[in-house]
């Protein structure tokens, strides 16, 4: 058994219900904040650029969209949970340490703690997975979807 398969079984026999219900809440705001940067592309960009990547500026806006859109529905669902955390990490690094960092350590930053806070829980499902209400569990579990 491989590290990344011993790690994989550790987080599914380790993994509380009660935090299906907080995979589904990170998915939801990781969505909804995808909405409102498709609904804002200029706040994106404005936030983009202030980290001096212009000629990958553009780039970047329509990633971070797609990802949040596409990463949250799937963290919502628990599909491919781990791989869509994996995905979102490097924005919220990047989010955490460079956009929202200027602003500084206090509390009237709820950007830069919600953050934080999205980053930690990403790692978490990255390691765990995602729970025994998911569609990889169903997808597991399903006899239709069994190896034969």
């Amino acid at each position: 058994m491989t590290t990344i398969e011993s790690i994989e079984n550790w987080g599914d026999r380790h993994h509380p219900a009660w935090l299906d219900i907080v995979r589904i809440g990170l998915g939801l705001l990781l969505f909804f904040k995808g909405m409102s940067f498709i609904g804002d592309t200029s706040y994106l960009s404005t936030l983009v650029e202030g980290l001096h990547f212009n000629a990958w500026t553009f780039v970047a806006v329509h990633y971070v969209a797609f990802a949040h859109l596409v990463g949250g529905l799937l963290i919502t669902l628990g599909c491919l949970t781990r791989l869509a955390a994996a995905f979102q990490v490097p924005i919220l690094f990047v989010a955490v340490f460079f956009a929202n960092i200027r602003n500084g350590f206090t509390f009237v930053n709820s950007e830069l703690w919600l953050s934080i806070v999205v980053l930690v829980l990403l790692c978490v499902f990255w390691l765990i997975g995602s729970g025994k209400f998911s569609f990889d569990e169903y997808v597991k579990n399903h006899p239709a979807y069994k190896m034969k």
